[in-house]
């Protein structure tokens, strides 16, 4: 039986891991729950899963879980989702936080030995170095949960000595696809909202309208393939049947497909490297019909560009550009900055940071902030 620790479980990917824990309840054993607002739903995640520790993010909340919850560790804040990653009894962590708050606790549930399932980009965006060398030192594995890398990983199965061409990237294009500066510089939350395959939180949502969610992705690959930054190809398919491809030296390309539904690479991390029946819809290609693709546009949509950029710079320029996109969006869904005010004010953010190479953990938390100050003040 896996033991798994769920950072998240209350969002879109961590209800999900948990949907497939519920289906499969003689495979998975829950020992931590962490939730963000939500407390209702972690309440009854604990009363049907029992773990040991669960963790919230104000003090508050965790006050009144304990008066419910005698036989809960009950935790709060980010030393509770350490705490929570590192210290319980799992031997896997399903990652499943929004931002660079799951930088810390990926970090330490790697020095603890634990396999990860990571659903959190903005882990190996901030600090990829850090904790590829971990994942190295520590000799654990790290499952890529988002569809695309779920989808490189399995391309990559059974052809460990073979050389790699290029990763191909798929993007949907998102909800703003083929719209030009002028008619982005009108559009609402709501609109940005609607992403037109895949149901996510309001921030990966707004990430996609912006297409940064591709930029963090492309720094992910980066990471996680051990590849360079050229090798990389990002390509727009709409219909998000194509999860993303490799080619390597003989020119033969490798892709996955599937329906656009999370569980199957959450459920793929979970179980690696074997895979498990499920109940989900299965793809059938005569009703999808044809497949297209086109070329992102970079003068467009510059948080892509600006990710290849960050890459191709010193490594903190990628704590800089997710620190700041991470303030903006959450501006922009608050109604007080428009759409195009985030892609702009990341290109100052960068501009106007001192770069250093190979920063330390402490360095990277260091930086993280003075560049949200630094946002949050151009806008207080």
């Amino acid at each position: 039986m896996k033991k798994i620790a769920i950072l998240g479980s209350t969002g879109s990917v961590g209800t999900q891991a948990l949907d497939i824990v519920q289906n499969n309840k003689e495979k998975f054993e829950v020992t931590a729950l962490t939730a963000g607002k939500n407390i209702q739903l972690l309440s009854e995640q604990i009363r049907e899963y029992q773990p040991k520790i669960a963790v919230t993010a104000e003090e508050k909340d965790a006050i009144q879980l304990k008066k419910e919850f005698k036989s809960v560790e009950i935790l709060w804040g980010m030393e509770g989702l350490i705490a929570a990653a590192s210290e319980s009894e799992s031997n896997m962590v399903l990652n499943a936080l929004v931002g660079m708050i799951g930088l810390l606790p990926t970090y330490y549930a790697i020095k603890e030995g634990k396999d990860i399932a990571l659903a959190n980009k903005e882990t190996l965006v901030a600090g990829g170095h850090l904790i590829m060398n971990a994942v190295k030192e520590y000799g654990v594995k790290l499952l890529p949960i988002d569809s695309e890398h779920s989808a490189i990983f399995q391309c990559l199965q059974g052809n460990g000595s073979n050389k790699i061409n290029r990763i191909i990237l798929t993007a949907s294009g998102g909800p703003f696809r083929g719209y030009t500066k002028e008619k982005l510089q009108a559009v609402t939350v709501d609109e940005a909202l609607m992403h037109p395959n895949w149901s996510m939180g309001a921030k990966i949502t707004v990430d996609s309208a912006t297409m940064m969610n591709k930029g963090l992705e492309v720094i992910e690959a980066y990471w996680l393939f051990d590849v360079s930054i050229d090798q990389i190809d990002v390509i727009v398919h709409p219909q998000s049947i194509i999860h993303s491809m490799v080619e390597y030296e003989d020119h033969s390309v490798i892709a996955q497909l599937g329906l656009p539904d999370m569980k199957v690479p959450i459920q793929y991390a979970l179980t690696y490297p074997n895979r498990m029946p499920n109940d989900l819809q299965h793809l059938n290609p005569a009703d999808i019909g044809a497949l297209t693709f086109e070329k992102p546009d970079f003068e467009v949509f510059e948080c892509l560009k600006l990710a290849y950029d960050a890459v191709k710079k010193e490594d903190s320029y990628a704590i800089a550009l997710n620190a700041a996109n991470e303030i903006l969006v959450q501006l922009f869904l608050e109604k007080k900055i428009k759409f195009l005010d985030i892609q702009n004010n990341i290109i100052k953010a960068m501009e106007s940071h001192n770069p250093i190479s190979h920063p330390t953990l402490d360095e990277i938390i260091a930086i993280d902030g003075q560049i949200r100050e630094k946002v949050l003040l151009g806008w207080s």
